[in-house]
């Protein structure tokens, strides 16, 4: 294994987070970064070791990142990093683009007028983006939903993307298909900013699923 986990020191651990959360949060990074390759071999006995803990919350850790896709595991055979292909990438666009429809419908009915204000300002950054920086277009609109996402005020729904976001971010990342020609792509990011000014979910959901040619 290749990537270096730096120890984890149990007094530093987040109020309410297991270490099996942060185990999987680490190894997710390390997964999103690259610091943990496509295809890598990983083995539980080693990824604790570097930790400094004991093997369960590593297992359990796995486990839960097979589920979401970021681990292939073959009992008996290997545990390796997955290697996301063009069908993965395409179904996690699918997929988030429907789901960031729902946010963006709960979040307009639900976020007050100072979390509107932070969403505004993140969709500002997303139309310069759309416009003139399209490496960072993808960052932006991480950025934007994730405002959205807190703004829903909704504890499941926050979990369930809390739980997917880094299979979003791996998956999509870089991948050209993310967004449709450029053409079309700063009009329709302009139209959904005024829709989310607007409050109009239906509009704005609407629009998400055109920019992902879902309409």
């Amino acid at each position: 294994m290749s990537a270096y986990l730096h120890p984890i020191d149990h007094n530093d651990l987040t109020t309410g987070v297991s270490l099996s959360d942060e185990v999987y949060a680490r190894i997710g990074a390390a997964i999103v970064d690259g610091s943990l390759a496509p295809g890598e071999r990983l083995r539980d006995v080693d990824i604790a070791t570097q930790l400094g803990i004991s093997r369960t919350p590593v297992r359990e850790a796995l486990q839960r990142l097979e589920r979401f896709g970021l681990v292939e595991i073959a009992v008996g055979r290997y545990t390796r990093v997955s290697v996301p292909d063009e069908r993965v990438r395409r179904e996690t666009g699918v997929f988030t683009a429907y789901l960031m429809g729902n946010a963006i419908r709960l979040a307009l009915a639900n976020a007050t007028d100072e979390e509107l204000d932070g969403i505004l300002a993140a969709a500002d950054a997303v139309v310069d983006s759309a416009a003139h920086d399209i490496a960072g277009l993808f960052t932006r609109c991480t950025q934007m939903f994730a405002l959205m996402t807190r703004a829903t005020h909704n504890t499941v729904f926050i979990g369930v993307v809390r739980e997917v976001a880094l299979t979003f971010e791996r998956n999509l990342r870089g991948w050209e298909p993310f967004v449709t020609a450029a053409g079309s792509r700063v009009d329709l990011f302009h139209d959904l900013r005024g829709q989310l000014e607007a409050r109009d979910g239906r509009g704005a959901e609407e629009t998400l699923r055109r920019l992902h040619d879902l309409h």
